[in-house]
């Protein structure tokens, strides 16, 4: 399998939550494909299930039915195969920069010492953390601390990186600056990553694959292959084919977004209105 164009397969996979006499269908008959050494974006309306996606390719969850393939393997739970950096900060207050990303290594004890400190080095010096080594993370800003998750992260070499919506709530500024850094980064390593994010943007700038979800139960309206240059810049997103991306998977966005207000009061003539604007 490890010549396979697909790292991960998601076939037809449903989910629901509840119990038997009001269980809700999130995840419907999706299907999906992560292709290796790329980077596929994931977007979708507010609550169509993003989260259970990323729940259900991390082990997390396990589909009710339907199946996820990770490198022809079935995923049975969760493993350092596939790495989630979620939303809020999972770094570890009392332990150093240094000694968080190499806790997972040293709980599992398979990286020799000496092996385990040049690779924590060389990480942290990447994501260009090195003269923060031994600080705590309250003492880091918000970009550094999601650096260093990023960093222990990737000392396990997962086969699949996720990352869920792990710039939000961070300023303006600093968001930009990780979409810069995280660009540079996936471009250098050419890992497989699947990225969740509400920012349409954000997903266009950094995607070769963006994953258009389907409102609730969510299934997989569209898959658009992002053909911008590589290397990239976040001024790339002022091009007509970025604009013609963007334009595109809004209109598919908004669609999904109004069949949760259908039959909703008053609101839902509006919105038909609404939906046929020039």
């Amino acid at each position: 399998m490890a010549d396979a164009p697909d790292m991960m397969q998601v076939n037809n996979v449903s989910k629901a939550f509840g119990e038997d006499w009001e269980r809700e269908m999130v995840i419907e008959n999706l299907s999906l494909k992560i292709r290796r050494n790329q980077l596929t974006a994931i977007v979708g309306p507010s609550g169509c299930g993003k989260s259970t996606v990323v729940n259900l390719l991390a082990g997390f969850e396990k589909p009710d039915s339907g199946q996820i393939l990770l490198d022809g393997r079935p995923v049975t739970g969760p493993s350092k195969d596939t790495l989630v950096v979620f939303q809020e900060t999972a770094l570890m207050p009392w332990l150093t920069t240094y000694q968080n990303v190499t806790f997972g290594p040293k709980l599992r004890g398979d990286i020799p010492r000496d092996q385990l400190k040049e690779a924590a080095d060389s990480i942290i010096e990447t994501v260009g953390l090195k003269e923060f080594r031994d600080k705590y993370p309250l003492q880091l800003s918000g970009g550094m601390q999601r650096r260093a998750e990023l960093a222990r992260a990737l000392i396990n070499q997962p086969l699949v990186m996720i990352m869920d919506e792990p710039f939000r709530g961070l300023d303006a500024m600093t968001r930009q600056l990780m979409q810069e850094f995280y660009m540079r980064l996936c471009e250098q390593e050419a890992r497989t990553n699947v990225f969740v994010t509400s920012e349409l943007e954000e997903a266009i700038i950094l995607a070769d694959s963006l994953v258009v979800l389907s409102n609730r139960p969510a299934t997989v309206r569209e898959v658009v292959q992002i053909d911008l240059p590589r290397p990239r810049n976040l001024e790339m997103l002022s091009s007509s084919q970025a604009y013609e991306y963007k334009r595109h998977a809004m209109e598919m966005l908004h669609e999904e977004a109004l069949k949760s207000f259908k039959g909703v009061g008053s609101s839902s003539d509006f919105l038909e209105s609404y939906s046929r604007r020039p």
